[in-house]
């Protein structure tokens, strides 16, 4: 009795807020929120495995983790300031090079969505549904960009200019030698940035009428 009575509480629930959003239902809220994360997602993969997509934004430009900044001061300090330029560069575009297999991850994420992730993802937050994508491909994004990484890290001398940078800090006199994982570093700053901007094409479709591009988004998210 206790779980019937569970279920009619849910069911109504459900109803009430289906009737908040225009007698919309649950495939058609469904299929807003799938195309909702989908834009979202291809439009963030795309602008971050452009050309230039970190390495010239200021907001996720991969510099040199906190452990090693002092190994790029002293370098700078020393005249040397082209060899940690070029390093940052090549890890940059290392991450922009690892972008370009997520946009496929996070779609058929998407079309794996549960009527109650959705129902949850619409009533939550402004990055609801980007904490949703976090939490169910952030393993497959890692495993997947990981190679794709390294890969790019030795395509674009990353790994040569990092070992060069170390390897001539690690020379200098009095100083404590320090070797930082790149690959495990560059994959999760470049998996920090790929989440950032799809949260903020998530709240730009949640609240701007000018993102919601489709029928269906507006009926699902113009009355939110």
């Amino acid at each position: 009795m206790k779980k019937f009575v569970l279920a009619l509480i849910c069911l109504a629930t459900q109803s009430s807020f289906i009737h908040a959003q225009g007698g919309l239902s649950n495939g058609e809220i469904i299929d807003g929120l799938k195309q909702a994360l989908t834009l979202g997602a291809q439009k963030s993969a795309g602008k971050l495995s452009a050309t230039d997509g970190f390495f010239k934004d200021a907001v996720v430009k991969i510099l040199f983790p906190p452990e090693a900044q002092k190994v790029e001061k002293t370098l700078r300090s020393a005249g040397m300031g082209n060899m940690v330029d070029d390093a940052i560069l090549r890890m940059n575009r290392a991450a922009e090079d690892a972008s370009k297999s997520a946009a496929p991850i996070f779609v058929d994420a998407i079309k794996n969505m549960s009527v109650s992730d959705a129902l949850g993802v619409l009533r939550g937050s402004d990055t609801a549904a980007t904490s949703y994508l976090r939490k169910t491909t952030t393993p497959q994004l890692t495993s997947s960009f990981k190679p794709v990484i390294d890969a790019s890290l030795q395509k674009t001398d990353a790994t040569k200019y990092w070992k060069q940078v170390f390897d001539t800090y690690n020379k200098l006199p009095m100083v404590k030698k320090v070797n930082p994982d790149l690959s495990t570093y560059v994959t999760e700053k470049a998996l920090t940035g790929l989440f950032y901007y799809v949260a903020q094409e998530e709240a730009k479709i949640r609240k701007d009428p000018a993102a919601q591009v489709t029928d269906i988004l507006k009926k699902v998210f113009g009355g939110i």
